[in-house]
């Protein structure tokens, strides 16, 4: 995790909380499901009446009209989902889908009102959670707007690796890399463009990459690639 997000998490064990053994055994409504690859977890227009963390592998949150889709988000393991069911929303706007086989602990909207009591940072946690999603979202439909392909995806990177980025020396390595077409989805280009930017990128020696994870040799550098368009 990147030292931007430290302050976000720094008084929450959020696996400790969103999946505990206490909550499982004695309230009962407190469940671990595991979803296989392509399984919905929920579906727009679904009673939005529970919260999911996960606690293994990758889910997809986005939205459909007919035969079109839009994605909003990737998440993975150690992400929280469904959190606008605590917003007042009755009916799901988006869908939830496992990318791979995936486990989450589901906790229904009571259970959510007796954690706020035990564990008073969660009230904060989770005001952060809902701000932070709406300035990124806010964020993403002005790069779409304003800048051009390849400024999108650099810039994605850039927002990727200050999420989920881990320091190594001089570098940063964001592990679990997303596919080229999860990218192209969520920067609203397309899968041949992201390939031909990810690997002008990687001539210039500024990232290597595969299917398990993205090494930013100079994050600077990958910066100056979007002012510079």
């Amino acid at each position: 995790m990147s030292e931007s997000n430290i302050w976000f998490l720094e008084n929450i064990d959020a696996q400790g909380i969103f999946c505990s053994k206490k909550l499982s055994n004695e309230s009962g409504g407190h469940v671990h499901i595991t979803f296989e690859k392509g399984e919905y977890i929920f579906r727009q227009n679904e009673q939005a009446d529970k919260l999911y963390y996960i606690s293994q592998g990758r889910v997809k949150i986005g939205t459909e009209e007919g035969d079109k889709s839009v994605t909003k988000a990737i998440l993975t393991t150690g992400e929280i989902f469904g959190e606008k069911a605590l917003a007042g929303a009755f009916k799901r706007r988006d869908f939830a889908k496992a990318l791979e086989k995936t486990e989450v602990c589901v906790i229904n909207r009571s259970e959510m009102k007796s954690l706020f009591k035990e564990h008073s940072p969660l009230t904060l946690f989770m005001l952060n959670l809902l701000g932070s999603r709406a300035l990124k979202m806010e964020k993403r439909l002005e790069s779409m707007v304003f800048k051009d392909s390849r400024s999108r995806i650099i810039e994605f990177l850039v927002d990727l690796n200050s999420e989920r980025g881990q320091r190594v020396g001089y570098e940063w390595v964001v592990r679990n890399f997303m596919t080229h077409q999860e990218i192209a989805n969520l920067t609203a280009t397309s899968r041949q463009t992201v390939t031909t930017v990810l690997n002008e990128l990687k001539s210039k020696n500024i990232i290597t990459f595969n299917r398990k994870r993205l090494l930013i040799r100079d994050i600077n550098l990958l910066a100056q690639e979007v002012s510079s368009n």
